[in-house]
């Protein structure tokens, strides 16, 4: 598809009036699933769904991710399979909130990386600007989400970002930095140390108001759900290029006020 086309433009302004909402914030106890990275495996949207009523959550936040897998650049099948099912998911559990990371807003922004097909180009879009019209709210679908004392998001807030890139008076009132974050662009989120790419398990940076809040995050593939300090990594459905998989292929469950959690694995995926 051509990026200067009617069509590319059109869905790039619709996805900018998602980053310009509000995000969604909640101020009670959540049990949340949290969907890590998907990664085209349209698996994990259903046993999601099974988890969230066999165990009665109430909110689910997908990491997502969605699009893109090692060697699936001309899977086009694969990639409408694995958005249709995010798309059911949003249907059935219209609550979700979903934290685009840098594998989605790629195709927005048309920024190769790792894994970009340019062919599933259009599919991607369409099918995103579909999910966001599934939603409630077009603030559900942002960078960043808060939950009680909990941010969501795809790779992580650093401290020394937010001081880089948020008006300095509003850096100490959380609920106003994030919705600044939710208002960037390419110029400021498409580099290694923004919400969508920062890596903070290998990174000696400060977390964004680390004392303060949690962080849950993806994004960074790892062998197991993992805590340090206030920061919860849950990566684990990452596989290598010949398939393997990195992690446990574990659900995260969080109590967004004791901030007690566990994983949970359903089934062997595929």
């Amino acid at each position: 598809m051509n990026d200067s086309s009617e069509e590319a433009r059109k869905i790039r302004l619709n996805i900018g009036k998602i980053l310009a909402m509000k995000f969604i914030t909640h101020s009670r106890q959540m049990k949340t699933l949290v969907i890590p990275d998907v990664h085209l495996k349209p698996w994990m949207f259903i046993h999601a769904s099974e988890i969230m009523h066999a165990h009665q959550m109430d909110i689910a936040v997908c990491l997502m991710d969605i699009a893109d897998d090692w060697d699936q650049q001309n899977n086009l099948e694969l990639y409408n399979e694995t958005y249709d099912a995010a798309i059911r998911f949003a249907k059935e559990f219209p609550s979700t909130l979903w934290c685009i990371g840098n594998h989605d807003i790629s195709y927005v922004w048309n920024r190769r990386e790792s894994g970009y097909s340019p062919s599933a180009r259009t599919l991607v879009m369409n099918k995103m600007q579909e999910l966001r019209k599934t939603l409630p709210s077009d603030g559900q679908m942002a960078f960043v989400h808060r939950l009680d004392n909990v941010i969501f998001c795809h790779g992580g807030i650093l401290s020394s970002f937010v001081e880089e890139h948020v008006n300095p008076g509003i850096i100490d009132d959380i609920d106003l930095t994030i919705r600044a974050i939710n208002q960037l662009g390419p110029e400021h989120m498409w580099r290694n140390d923004s919400p969508i790419w920062a890596r903070p398990q290998y990174m000696e940076e400060t977390l964004y108001k680390h004392n303060d809040i949690w962080q849950v995050v993806g994004h960074t593939p790892i062998s197991r759900i993992m805590k340090s300090h206030k920061l919860i990594s849950c990566d684990v459905f990452s596989t290598y290029p010949d398939g393997k998989h990195i992690g446990s292929q574990e659900f995260l469950l969080l109590d967004t006020k004791n901030m007690e959690f566990s994983g949970i694995r359903y089934k062997n995926g595929v």
